[in-house]
């Protein structure tokens, strides 16, 4: 018996609709897309770099010093992006974060290739 040979063709996939894919069609992203994706923001006090041991001998009441002053401005991460640094207030009895600088577009992009 000889072997049937089926004919195999390359499917091309069909042009993306421009207008769908960059929203007005003039080279814009949609943003509208987006909008409703849920992220993680994070206030970030400082760092500081501990041994297992170190670690392991703190209790109640032991006070952690990080790598930052007190009167420096806190980091505003989203999603562990810098977007923004800014000053704790209370509001209403919560802690909140008011905004005094915020990471242009152009730096956080250089921040995602890193």
């Amino acid at each position: 018996m000889a072997e049937e040979q089926e004919d195999m063709t390359t499917a091309t996939p069909p042009e993306l609709n421009e207008g769908a894919a960059a929203g007005s069609g003039n080279g814009e992203i949609d943003l509208d897309l987006l909008m409703d994706v849920p992220v993680y923001l994070t206030v970030e006090v400082g760092r500081r770099r501990m041994t297992i041991k170190e670690l392991l001998a703190l209790a109640s009441g032991s006070v952690v010093t990080f790598d930052r002053s007190v009167s420096e401005p806190m980091d505003l991460m989203v999603n562990g992006t810098l977007v923004a640094r800014g000053e704790v207030v209370s509001a209403e009895g919560q802690f909140g974060l008011r905004l005094v600088d915020v990471v242009s577009p152009k730096e956080r992009l250089q921040q995602l290739g890193s």
